[in-house]
């Protein structure tokens, strides 16, 4: 059984998620506050995080934050403010999904199984690959640079597994979107240009002598491997 982490403050929302998650098949574990949120992770090692934004004691920014600095668990972010640039923020910081209340129960549902649904159909089973000092294992799901490990997102540790199986080929926003989030997406296709960010971020220690990943402009963007 998969067990998801859920930090809300707000008793009533709490207790109506807890409901139809457990419904749905999960166990869930409950954090009124950023602290408790931390202290549960680190007990719970939980499949995926819905966490509230507006939090008592830290932030769900900061909780967020501290959970990338060590692991790549699945968050989505839970809030108030519905503004595009509130959901950018999310993102851009490294949440896998975005929701704004007031929402629908059956929809948050939705959305944690989707998050939790990875595409694993171009994953060459047992496959490794170097490409200079970064070495991408297709089988167990890991990147490593200079021998140490990538915490990355789901989403963005699939977008990047995806990219160098097909090293040198230039792939469009609407091709990455289909392959890597799914046909079910209906959020805007600036999430691949967020992901990409972040990846190059990662990635900036390894050197360009050995590959990138290439924005081709007006194409798309491309995992370029030197010869």
């Amino acid at each position: 059984m998969r067990t998801i982490l859920l930090a809300e403050d707000e008793e009533a929302i709490a207790r109506v998620l807890t409901a139809y998650l457990k419904r749905a098949g999960f166990s869930v574990e409950r954090a009124a506050d950023g602290e408790e949120a931390l202290r549960l992770f680190e007990a719970s090692q939980p499949d995926l995080v819905l966490l509230d934004v507006m939090m008592p004691a830290i932030d769900g920014w900061t909780v967020l934050e501290r959970i990338r600095e060590r692991s790549g668990c699945p968050i989505i972010m839970l809030t108030a403010k519905g503004d595009i640039e509130s959901r950018l923020d999310g993102l851009n910081r490294g949440a896998d999904d975005y929701m704004s209340k007031p929402f629908v129960p059956e929809e948050v549902v939705a959305r944690v199984n989707a998050v939790l649904r990875r595409p694993v159909r171009w994953i060459a089973g047992g496959e490794q690959r170097h490409f200079g000092r970064l070495t991408v294992d297709f089988a167990a799901h890991r990147v490593c640079l200079s021998g140490a490990e990538l915490l990355l997102s789901p989403r963005d540790l699939s977008l990047l597994l995806f990219l160098a199986e097909y090293p040198n080929r230039t792939f469009t926003r609407e091709q990455l979107i289909e392959q890597v989030w799914g046909m079910d997406y209906e959020g805007s296709d600036r999430a691949v240009d967020l992901s990409i960010k972040r990846l190059r971020q990662v990635l900036s220690r390894w050197p360009e002598t050995e590959g990138e990943i290439r924005t081709l402009r007006g194409t798309g963007y491309q995992f370029w491997v030197g010869e």
